[in-house]
């Protein structure tokens, strides 16, 4: 027999109720169990007015905030929209079935005024990281770190000229204010700079087209993948390298932690950073070093020299001394030049005669080897390269990638909404704690038994 849906009749009563319409297995589900914003209420109690009408309750925004990086809807406007629509976004934000969604101007507002103000992202961060630790997620004995591109929202084929007017975004207005404080990084953007957003980096990574670009600097613990920090830096090498040390500094005020070893590139190979954390930081270089002095014409290589740290000299394969090079006219007091450089040569009776002379220096009169005044932690970091913890550091160094993919790939977040170095780094705090309560999710939340299954033995 088929059947006929009644005619539609509005009841008097309803018996609803919102937590029967969630899946217990439900995602949102298993992050509200971890998410407590208690202490971010205090946080932001001080941001707002003791007086006048009661604002909407920042807990909302912030909650709407983490499905939207959640579930890749960065869109403020369609944000508010699937919340509206979906009863599990409704019961995660604790808005109810007749609760009223937040305007997607009210997002603007808060996210450019008071969150900005109060770096609240920074402190959401922090409270998830922190939750992490306490659920023994964080070992601290080794991260990783690594950068990886993010398009800016900027067009490549747009540049600035000099007759251009700068106009009045906040993206430009923070910019300029970066300049007269003397901000070196706002000053390292480039040449080509966009006007719309003229904090990005011109950049042709992997020889691809040219775009405006972030670097995202993720600082990551290798037990299972939790995100310590994150820092957002222009697409520069040299400021992804030196925001590593932002990223460990604040991770041991914040928390006191110190990482044992610290597994990289060999973008971090460099000898200044390698210095920095073998002699400044006690950390175990975990990262190839980044070698030039390799030959590759057939001749010696330095590392076939021999180093005698006595006597402030290298011993060519002849058994010849190279001495330290000392310039007659040095402006350099302390005697160490501004490259970091030091140089050795040999003398030229040494090696007019010598039978390895084709083999040494066929151009030149006489053999000349440099080295850095950090080589002892460049021979620090040779050495754990060739033991079996390294080979582990070099699959450990993969959960960072994986973090890239997932960032770009399940969370959408492959070019930036927001613009100026502030909105970016918003961005990506707000996307780094989504990946944080996912995996914290995946790892400790358990779906409840399903009535009438038992398990097998």
């Amino acid at each position: 027999m088929m059947g006929q849906q009644p005619p539609d009749q509005n009841a008097l009563f309803y018996d609803f109720c919102l937590e029967d319409y969630v899946p217990q297995d439900h995602l949102l589900r298993r992050i509200d169990v971890l998410l407590d914003l208690s202490d971010l209420r205090d946080y932001l109690s001080k941001f707002y007015s003791h007086t006048g009408r009661p604002s909407i309750d920042p807990e909302v925004m912030l909650r709407m905030l983490v499905i939207g990086y959640c579930y890749g809807i960065r869109s403020e406007r369609r944000l508010c929209e699937e919340v509206h629509l979906n009863l599990a976004y409704r019961w995660f934000c604790r808005l109810g079935l007749e609760g009223k969604v937040p305007d997607h101007s009210t997002f603007s507002e808060n996210r450019h005024g008071r969150f900005r103000a109060s770096d609240a992202f920074r402190k959401l961060f922090e409270t998830v990281l922190a939750r992490c630790m306490a659920e023994g997620l964080v070992g601290g004995e080794g991260f990783a770190v690594d950068a990886s591109l993010v398009k800016a929202d900027a067009s490549h084929q747009r540049q600035r000229d000099d007759d251009d007017d700068w106009g009045g975004s906040r993206a430009v207005r923070e910019y300029l204010e970066a300049l007269d404080k003397g901000d070196a990084q706002a000053a390292a953007s480039g040449r080509r700079i966009s006007p719309t957003d003229p904090a990005a980096s011109y950049t042709a990574a992997h020889r691809a087209r040219g775009i405006y670009a972030y670097s995202s600097n993720y600082l990551v613990d290798t037990d299972h993948g939790i995100i310590v920090d994150v820092e957002a830096t222009t697409a520069n090498r040299s400021w992804e390298v030196e925001s590593t040390k932002t990223m460990i500094d604040r991770v041991e005020q914040r928390f006191g932690i110190i990482p044992k070893r610290l597994i990289g590139d060999t973008a971090y190979g460099t000898a200044p950073m390698l210095n920095w954390m073998v002699e400044t930081k006690h950390i175990e270089p975990h990262t190839p070093v980044w070698e030039r002095a390799k030959r590759r014409d057939g001749c010696f290589s330095r590392s076939e020299f021999t180093w005698d740290a006595e006597a402030d000299r290298y011993i060519c394969p002849a058994g010849k001394s190279l001495l330290r090079y000392r310039r007659r006219f040095s402006k350099a007091r302390s005697g160490i030049p501004k490259d970091q450089i030091i140089k050795y040569r040999a003398t030229k009776r040494d090696c007019e005669d010598c039978e390895y002379k084709p083999r040494c220096c066929p151009k030149t009169p006489q053999r000349k080897v440099s080295r850095s005044i950090y080589e002892s932690s460049r021979d620090v970091a040779r050495a754990i390269a060739e033991t079996k913890a390294y080979n582990q550091s070099c699959n450990d160094r993969k959960k960072v990638e994986m973090l890239f993919a997932h960032l770009k790939r399940i969370l959408k977040l492959d070019r930036l909404r927001l613009r100026g170095m502030t909105g970016v780094r918003n961005e990506f705090l707000l996307a780094a704690t989504a990946q944080n309560l996912r995996r914290m999710a995946k790892l400790l939340s358990r779906p409840p038994p399903v009535p009438g299954v038992t398990a097998s033995a």
